[in-house]
Protein backbone atom coordinates (compact mmCIF):
# COMPACT_ATOMS: atom_id res chain seq x y z
CA UNK A 1 0.00 0.00 0.00
CA UNK A 2 1.38 3.50 -0.94
CA UNK A 3 1.73 6.05 2.06
CA UNK A 4 0.81 9.55 1.91
CA UNK A 5 4.57 10.22 1.99
CA UNK A 6 5.18 8.39 -1.43
CA UNK A 7 1.91 9.62 -2.75
CA UNK A 8 2.88 13.14 -2.17
CA UNK A 9 6.76 12.46 -3.22
CA UNK A 10 5.56 11.00 -6.55
CA UNK A 11 2.61 13.76 -7.27
CA UNK A 12 6.17 16.31 -6.90
CA UNK A 13 7.94 14.29 -9.25
CA UNK A 14 5.42 14.00 -11.77
CA UNK A 15 4.88 17.99 -11.15
CA UNK A 16 8.66 18.72 -11.68
CA UNK A 17 8.25 16.66 -14.65
CA UNK A 18 5.59 18.42 -16.34
CA UNK A 19 7.12 21.46 -15.11
CA UNK A 20 10.52 20.75 -17.22
CA UNK A 21 8.35 19.81 -20.12
CA UNK A 22 6.84 22.81 -19.96
CA UNK A 23 10.15 24.65 -19.85
CA UNK A 24 11.70 22.90 -22.80
CA UNK A 25 8.69 23.48 -24.91
CA UNK A 26 8.76 27.37 -23.74
CA UNK A 27 12.38 27.53 -25.00
CA UNK A 28 11.48 26.01 -28.16
CA UNK A 29 9.19 28.78 -28.88
CA UNK A 30 10.64 31.86 -27.18
CA UNK A 31 13.90 31.45 -27.76
CA UNK A 32 14.89 29.26 -30.91
CA UNK A 33 14.11 31.93 -33.38
CA UNK A 34 17.25 32.67 -33.95
CA UNK A 35 19.43 31.85 -37.60
CA UNK A 36 20.45 27.86 -37.64
CA UNK A 37 23.86 28.41 -38.94
CA UNK A 38 24.36 30.28 -42.47
CA UNK A 39 21.21 28.32 -43.63
CA UNK A 40 17.96 29.85 -44.07
CA UNK A 41 16.17 28.13 -40.83
CA UNK A 42 15.75 29.13 -37.70
CA UNK A 43 17.28 27.05 -34.64
CA UNK A 44 13.16 25.86 -33.97
CA UNK A 45 12.80 24.94 -37.65
CA UNK A 46 16.04 22.80 -37.72
CA UNK A 47 15.31 21.00 -34.80
CA UNK A 48 11.65 20.31 -35.95
CA UNK A 49 12.82 18.76 -39.24
CA UNK A 50 15.24 16.40 -36.72
CA UNK A 51 12.87 15.56 -35.10
CA UNK A 52 10.36 15.17 -37.72
CA UNK A 53 12.57 12.98 -39.34
CA UNK A 54 12.87 10.62 -36.71
CA UNK A 55 9.59 10.38 -35.86
CA UNK A 56 9.11 9.21 -39.50
CA UNK A 57 11.74 6.70 -39.39
CA UNK A 58 10.08 5.15 -36.71
CA UNK A 59 12.62 5.72 -34.11
CA UNK A 60 12.01 5.39 -30.21
CA UNK A 61 10.85 7.82 -28.23
CA UNK A 62 14.26 8.91 -26.56
CA UNK A 63 15.98 9.38 -30.38
CA UNK A 64 12.98 11.11 -31.15
CA UNK A 65 13.70 13.56 -28.35
CA UNK A 66 17.18 13.80 -29.02
CA UNK A 67 16.96 14.80 -32.26
CA UNK A 68 14.53 17.80 -31.36
CA UNK A 69 16.91 18.61 -28.47
CA UNK A 70 20.54 17.97 -30.18
CA UNK A 71 21.29 21.74 -30.45
CA UNK A 72 19.50 22.97 -26.78
CA UNK A 73 23.08 24.01 -25.48
CA UNK A 74 22.35 26.92 -28.16
CA UNK A 75 19.31 27.66 -26.41
CA UNK A 76 20.27 27.05 -22.58
CA UNK A 77 23.86 29.08 -23.15
CA UNK A 78 23.70 32.16 -25.70
CA UNK A 79 26.42 31.48 -28.44
CA UNK A 80 25.51 33.52 -30.86
CA UNK A 81 24.01 32.32 -34.61
CA UNK A 82 27.49 31.31 -36.42
CA UNK A 83 30.23 30.93 -33.97
CA UNK A 84 32.58 29.19 -36.13
CA UNK A 85 32.63 32.43 -38.31
CA UNK A 86 34.90 33.96 -35.11
CA UNK A 87 36.80 30.83 -34.85
CA UNK A 88 35.05 29.08 -31.73
CA UNK A 89 34.08 25.62 -31.10
CA UNK A 90 30.69 26.64 -28.91
CA UNK A 91 30.59 23.30 -27.37
CA UNK A 92 27.28 23.22 -28.15
CA UNK A 93 26.70 19.71 -27.53
CA UNK A 94 28.68 19.34 -24.07
CA UNK A 95 26.29 22.39 -23.05
CA UNK A 96 23.38 20.51 -24.27
CA UNK A 97 24.17 17.46 -22.65
CA UNK A 98 25.37 18.88 -19.34
CA UNK A 99 21.78 20.97 -19.37
CA UNK A 100 19.81 17.40 -20.06
CA UNK A 101 21.81 15.41 -18.49
CA UNK A 102 19.87 16.28 -15.02
CA UNK A 103 16.88 14.64 -16.40
CA UNK A 104 16.61 12.54 -19.10
CA UNK A 105 18.49 8.92 -19.45
CA UNK A 106 21.19 8.31 -21.65
CA UNK A 107 19.25 7.61 -24.73
CA UNK A 108 18.50 11.16 -24.69
CA UNK A 109 21.67 12.70 -23.90
CA UNK A 110 24.28 10.52 -25.03
CA UNK A 111 22.87 11.03 -28.70
CA UNK A 112 23.27 14.49 -28.25
CA UNK A 113 26.42 14.69 -26.56
CA UNK A 114 28.12 12.72 -29.50
CA UNK A 115 26.40 14.68 -32.50
CA UNK A 116 29.78 16.37 -33.38
CA UNK A 117 31.90 13.46 -33.00
CA UNK A 118 29.17 11.50 -35.38
CA UNK A 119 30.03 14.09 -37.58
CA UNK A 120 33.54 13.58 -37.25
CA UNK A 121 33.54 9.31 -37.38
CA UNK A 122 31.32 9.56 -40.71
CA UNK A 123 34.00 11.99 -42.34
CA UNK A 124 36.48 9.43 -41.26
CA UNK A 125 34.73 6.52 -42.24
CA UNK A 126 31.90 6.99 -44.82
CA UNK A 127 33.18 8.12 -48.66
CA UNK A 128 31.61 11.18 -49.70
CA UNK A 129 30.31 12.28 -46.43
CA UNK A 130 32.76 15.21 -46.17
CA UNK A 131 31.57 16.26 -49.60
CA UNK A 132 27.93 16.89 -48.23
CA UNK A 133 28.77 19.28 -45.48
CA UNK A 134 27.30 22.45 -45.62
CA UNK A 135 30.10 25.26 -45.83
CA UNK A 136 29.87 26.17 -41.80
CA UNK A 137 29.71 22.45 -41.32
CA UNK A 138 33.28 22.32 -42.84
CA UNK A 139 34.49 25.07 -40.78
CA UNK A 140 32.86 24.24 -37.49
CA UNK A 141 34.41 20.32 -38.51
CA UNK A 142 37.84 22.32 -38.70
CA UNK A 143 37.21 23.19 -35.08
CA UNK A 144 36.00 20.21 -33.48
CA UNK A 145 39.01 18.00 -34.50
CA UNK A 146 38.60 17.36 -38.12
CA UNK A 147 37.55 13.79 -39.37
CA UNK A 148 38.74 11.26 -36.49
CA UNK A 149 41.81 8.94 -36.14
CA UNK A 150 41.35 5.78 -36.65
CA UNK A 151 42.05 5.34 -32.66
CA UNK A 152 39.50 7.82 -32.26
CA UNK A 153 37.26 5.85 -34.67
CA UNK A 154 37.75 2.89 -32.32
CA UNK A 155 36.92 4.39 -29.26
CA UNK A 156 33.94 5.83 -31.18
CA UNK A 157 32.16 2.70 -32.44
CA UNK A 158 32.74 0.98 -28.79
CA UNK A 159 30.35 3.76 -27.00
CA UNK A 160 26.64 2.26 -26.38
CA UNK A 161 24.99 5.11 -27.46
CA UNK A 162 27.49 5.17 -31.14
CA UNK A 163 24.89 3.91 -33.62
CA UNK A 164 21.75 6.51 -32.02
CA UNK A 165 24.28 9.16 -32.53
CA UNK A 166 25.36 8.51 -36.27
CA UNK A 167 21.60 8.69 -36.92
CA UNK A 168 20.86 11.27 -34.97
CA UNK A 169 23.84 13.01 -37.33
CA UNK A 170 22.35 12.08 -40.59
CA UNK A 171 18.89 13.63 -39.10
CA UNK A 172 20.87 16.87 -38.20
CA UNK A 173 22.27 17.11 -41.40
CA UNK A 174 19.29 16.71 -43.23
CA UNK A 175 17.37 19.05 -41.73
CA UNK A 176 17.94 22.66 -42.93
CA UNK A 177 15.42 22.96 -45.65
CA UNK A 178 14.18 26.53 -45.77
CA UNK A 179 9.95 26.10 -45.82
CA UNK A 180 9.82 22.54 -45.01
CA UNK A 181 6.30 22.78 -42.85
CA UNK A 182 6.36 20.16 -39.76
CA UNK A 183 4.73 19.53 -36.59
CA UNK A 184 4.84 22.22 -34.25
CA UNK A 185 6.85 22.38 -31.03
CA UNK A 186 3.50 20.97 -28.94
CA UNK A 187 3.28 17.43 -31.51
CA UNK A 188 6.68 16.19 -30.16
CA UNK A 189 6.98 17.06 -26.70
CA UNK A 190 4.74 14.04 -25.75
CA UNK A 191 7.83 12.28 -26.42
CA UNK A 192 9.75 14.49 -24.34
CA UNK A 193 7.78 13.57 -21.61
CA UNK A 194 8.23 9.62 -22.14
CA UNK A 195 11.90 9.99 -22.34
CA UNK A 196 12.69 11.55 -19.07
CA UNK A 197 14.32 9.31 -16.40
CA UNK A 198 12.32 8.06 -13.68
Amino acid sequence: MMTPEKRAAEERTAEERAALVAEIGAMMEGRADGRYGLHDVTQRQHALQAAWQAEREGEPDALVAAALLHDIGHLVHDLGENPAEDGVDDKHEEYGHAWLARAFPPEVTEPVRLHVAAKRFLCATEPGYFDKLAPDSVLSLSLQGGPMSAEEVAAFRALPQAEAAVRLRRYDEEAKIAGLETPPVAHFLPFVARSLGG
